[in-house]
C-alpha cells in the first residue's frame, strides 16, 4: 500500500492516531507514577501502534500496581526534638 493513499483515506488515519495516543497516553502515565524511567522513554519513543504500550499496562504494570508511596519524611526519627 502506498504512502499517498493511507493519507489519501482520513477515515483509516484518524481512528488509527486516536487508537496510538489513548494507548500511548496510559501507558506513558502509569510508568511515570510507577517511576519507570526506562519504560517511560522506551514508549515515548517507539510507535508500535499500540502493542509496547498494551504489553506495558496489562503485563508489567500490573504486577506493580500495589506499589507504595513513601513520603519523603519518613527516614527521619520522629521521637527527637528539634531545637
Amino acid at each position: 500500500m502506498e504512502m499517498t493513499s493511507i493519507l489519501n483515506n482520513f477515515w483509516i488515519l484518524i481512528p488509527l492516531i486516536a487508537w496510538t495516543l489513548s494507548w500511548k497516553g496510559i501507558a506513558l502515565w502509569k510508568a511515570a507514577r510507577r517511576n519507570s524511567p526506562r519504560w517511560f522513554v522506551a514508549i515515548l519513543i517507539f510507535n508500535t501502534v499500540g502493542i509496547l504500550e498494551i504489553i506495558y499496562i496489562f503485563f508489567v504494570a500490573k504486577n506493580g500496581e500495589s506499589v507504595e508511596e513513601k513520603s519523603d519524611f519518613s527516614e527521619y526519627p520522629t521521637n527527637k526534638k528539634i531545637v
